[in-house]
C-alpha cells in the first residue's frame, strides 16, 4: 500500500463485513494492482497487526513464495507469436481466456485450505477479459461461493460489462497529489523527477517506469520530433518494444501536446521539446490532427488484439508523417 492510498484501505478494513467483490478503479500507474497484492495477502494472514499482514506467520510465507491454497491471481495469458518471414516479435496476446476463469470454477469447487477460511480472486487487470471469459466471470459473480472475495483491478472500466461493474463494489482509487508523488519518485531515487511524472500523466508508477526505461522513451520522442522525416519502417520496431499499448500511447501523448500548442501554445507532456513542436506546428493542419487523434483512440482499443502488431504501427506512424503535408 502506498501512502496515497491509506483512506482507501481504512474504509475497507474498517467495515464489519466485505462484500463478496470488489472493484478497484483507477488511473495506470496509481499503484492498484499493488494494493490489491497486499489487501490479498492482510485478508488471508493469520495474525494481521493493525489491519496490516503481519509478513510472519505461514499464510504470510506462503502468499509471499506464491503458494498461497486460498489465493489465485488472474492475469493475461502472454503468447509472443513470431512472424515466419522476419523472425520478429510481432504480436503479444494479452487477454484473460475462458479456460482460465473454467480453471477457476474447478478451483472455487474444491474446499478452502481451512474451514471456513476466506478465499481471495484477483483479477488484474479486468479490462482485458475476453467476451467468453467475462460472461463466465459473470455467472460466479451472480453466484458466488461462499467465504470469497473477488477483487477486480482496472484502469479502462468502461471495457467491462456493465453487469460486472454492478455486481461489484467500487472502491475509486486516487493518484497522489503532486507533492507526495515527487517525493516518492525522488524515494526512488528518479531523476528529472519533475518531467518523467509530467509525461506520465502524475501517476508516479508510470512515471517510475518511464525514467526506468530511459533511452528507450527519449528515442521515440525524438523520432517524433522528425516529424514528416520520420522512416515508419524502422521506427516501427523501436515503438513496438515497449508493447502496442504503451506505444499508442506515447503517440497520443505527443499529438495532444501538438494540438494543445497549436490552440494555445501550452504544453502538458513534452515541455523539454517546446522548439521541435513550435516547429512542426506551423506545418501541420489542425483538422487533420484532431482526425489522427480519432484514429489512435480506436487503435487503442484494438491494443490488445492478436493481430500483426508491427504492420499496424508501421500505417500508423506513416499517416503520422503525412499529417505534416496537409496544408
Amino acid at each position: 500500500m502506498y501512502s496515497w492510498q491509506k483512506l482507501q484501505w481504512q474504509q475497507i478494513m474498517q467495515r464489519a463485513s466485505l462484500p463478496h467483490a470488489l472493484l478497484l478503479r483507477g488511473r495506470a500507474g496509481a499503484g492498484k494492482h499493488d494494493f490489491a497484492i497486499d489487501l490479498a495477502q492482510s485478508l488471508l494472514c493469520s495474525n494481521p497487526q493493525q489491519t496490516k499482514a503481519c509478513s510472519a506467520c505461514s499464510s504470510c510465507v506462503w502468499f509471499k513464495e506464491g503458494v498461497h491454497p486460498d489465493f489465485r491471481l488472474i492475469e493475461p495469458e502472454d503468447a509472443d507469436n513470431a512472424d515466419e518471414t522476419s523472425k520478429k516479435k510481432t504480436t503479444k496476446k494479452r487477454q484473460i481466456s475462458v479456460t482460465q476463469i473454467r480453471q477457476l470454477i474447478d478451483y472455487l469447487n474444491l474446499s478452502s485450505h481451512q474451514v471456513n477460511a476466506r478465499r481471495v480472486i484477483l483479477i488484474s487487470p479486468a479490462e482485458v477479459l475476453n467476451g467468453a471469459s467475462a460472461n463466465a466471470l459473470l455467472k460466479m459473480l451472480e453466484e458466488p461461493p461462499a467465504n470469497t472475495l473477488f477483487l477486480l483491478v482496472t484502469s479502462q472500466s468502461q471495457r467491462l460489462l456493465a453487469t460486472i461493474i454492478s455486481r461489484c463494489q467500487l472502491i475509486e482509487m486516487p493518484l497522489p497529489n503532486r507533492v507526495e508523488a515527487l517525493a516518492w519518485l525522488q524515494a526512488q531515487q528518479v531523476n528529472h523527477a519533475e518531467t518523467v511524472l509530467d509525461y506520465a500523466g502524475g501517476a508516479p508508477l508510470f512515471a517510475l517506469q518511464v525514467a526506468e526505461e530511459g533511452d528507450v522513451s527519449i528515442e521515440l520522442v525524438k523520432s517524433l520530433a522528425l516529424g514528416p522525416k520520420l522512416d515508419a519502417f524502422s521506427c516501427a520496431p523501436l515503438f513496438l518494444s515497449t508493447g502496442m499499448e504503451r506505444a499508442i500511447d506515447t503517440l497520443q501523448k505527443w499529438i495532444f501536446d501538438l494540438v494543445a500548442y497549436k490552440l494555445s501554445q501550452v504544453l502538458r507532456y513534452h515541455s523539454a521539446h517546446d522548439v521541435a513542436l513550435q516547429a512542426l506546428c506551423k506545418s501541420v493542419n489542425l483538422k487533420a490532427l484532431l482526425s489522427f487523434q480519432d484514429k489512435l483512440i480506436a487503435a487503442k482499443k484494438t491494443a490488445n488484439h492478436p493481430l500483426s502488431n508491427e504492420v499496424q504501427l508501421e500505417n500508423i506512424l506513416l499517416q503520422y508523417t503525412q499529417l505534416f503535408k496537409l496544408i
